[in-house]
């Protein structure tokens, strides 16, 4: 006689009874590192037995960046409209209302300024969590009127590129950002202000070719992904065999496309030591 007797066969629990292991205890790296994630926060999100640089976002970049985690956002309001009534699997408006409420954000970067070692600094940071950190019309706009900021309050413009590349829905508006941020740039360095740009995993595309590659110092994080295209797009394109690891941020500071690479641990530090020797001001502790 058996112990328990099903009464009706099959599973009959609903999708709103149905209890989930709770999600975001541990955090495994591409190398098989396992770290409490509690831990993996308090070490600016890097794995300790690796070194492996974990994908953050804008409010994590602002923590890390910004004294006591404060700092007024710009423009927070700004998004995108559909000039081209583009549809694809879905409405464009209607991705960018998912990727809205999926993410909290109104679109893929954020700006703010705030002090950070005691000096106001404006931060323009990309969110790969928003239709893969894709420069769209909001972007453009974003970073521009970011500069624009910093150049009428005379304060150092730090830039955290994240990015797919350009923004396919939106097209050739997509595309003339990289001039509209490459301009306003030029405008900074004409009024002497300081650009820091740092490339995180991953940078590519359209940002490459414009903003992530025009800082008066360009640096990045350790194994951060950096190009223009694709591996197997350049090797079609050239026809050659391409080196291994050819577009991390080593290969890019072994061939002088960046500056110095940085633990983020470091970053706060060594951003504003630059900022510090640039303006020939005495160096903040």
């Amino acid at each position: 006689m058996a112990w328990f007797k099903r009464k009706d066969k099959g599973i009959h629990t609903s999708t709103q009874e149905k209890k989930d292991t709770p999600k975001g205890l541990w955090y495994k790296s591409p190398t098989g590192k396992i770290i409490d994630t509690k831990e993996l926060e308090q070490n600016f999100y890097v794995s300790p037995e690796d070194g492996y640089h974990v994908r953050i976002g804008s409010n994590e970049y602002f923590q890390i960046l910004f004294d006591d985690n404060k700092y007024k956002e710009l423009d927070p309001g700004l998004t995108s409209k559909d000039p081209l009534k583009f549809e694809d699997t879905k409405k464009y408006p209607d991705r960018l209302k998912a990727a809205q409420e999926k993410t909290q954000l109104k679109d893929a970067v954020r700006t703010a300024v705030g002090k950070s070692n005691g000096e106001d600094l404006v931060i323009a940071c990309m969110d790969f969590s928003f239709i893969g950190g894709s420069m769209g019309s909001v972007v453009g706009e974003k970073i521009a009127r970011a500069a624009d900021y910093a150049i009428k309050k005379k304060k150092p413009l730090m830039i955290i590129s994240k990015s797919g590349g350009a923004r396919m829905m939106e097209a050739a508006l997509s595309l003339m950002q990289l001039a509209k941020t490459s301009v306003k740039l030029a405008q900074l360095a004409d009024a002497g202000i300081p650009y820091i740009s740092l490339c995180t995993d991953p940078t590519t595309g359209g940002t490459t070719a414009s903003f992530a590659m025009l800082g008066d110092i360009n640096i990045a994080e350790p194994g951060a992904l950096i190009g223009f295209a694709g591996p197997r797009i350049v090797r079609d394109t050239t026809g050659k065999e391409l080196p291994e690891g050819f577009q991390t941020s080593e290969f890019l500071l072994e061939h002088g496309f960046l500056d110095f690479i940085t633990h983020r641990r470091d970053l706060k530090k060594q951003v504003n030591l630059y900022i510090d020797l640039i303006k020939n001001q005495p160096v903040r502790e």
